[in-house]
């Protein structure tokens, strides 16, 4: 009789948990205690036009390099970047706009954002000695 009663009460709660988690994303509570519809997550298109970029990064005897020394573009463009790692260790970094992006090697990595800051910034690869051995371009948003 015990075991019964405790699968009975661990069934209700399972019931009404999932009940509470699935209502709780179509509908909320205001501040008056009334429904409100709540309004499903969209995937949003890019900003502006997409302007498609690719580059290799690879290091030789004389440094380590990205083959793309220049990006331009108009604020709210997005930018699409593939880049693919041939020779070495690499990634592809971009402070203003918190990008970090390790790339393994020979594998494409798409690296894709709005530029929503006009400007001249830095990429680069952050390994150390690789900026320094020349492995950085610049993103220029006018």
């Amino acid at each position: 009789m015990g075991k019964i009663l405790v699968i009975a009460i661990i069934a209700a709660v399972a019931v009404a948990g999932y009940a509470l988690v699935r209502n709780s994303k179509t509908v909320a509570m205001d501040s008056g205690s009334q429904e409100v519809a709540m309004e499903e997550p969209t995937t949003e298109a890019p900003a502006g036009p997409v302007k498609e970029f690719t580059t290799t990064a690879y290091n030789d005897e004389a440094g380590a390099w990205f083959s793309l020394k220049e990006m331009r573009v108009k604020k709210g463009d997005t930018v699409r970047l593939t880049a693919t790692n041939t020779k070495g260790m690499h990634d592809f970094s971009l402070d203003e706009f918190g990008i970090k992006k390790n790339l393994l090697l020979n594998e494409a990595v798409t690296i894709e954002f709005v530029a929503d800051k006009t400007g001249e910034f830095i990429y680069y690869c952050s390994m150390p000695g690789h900026r320094a051995k020349g492995q950085w371009g610049k993103l220029i948003v006018e």
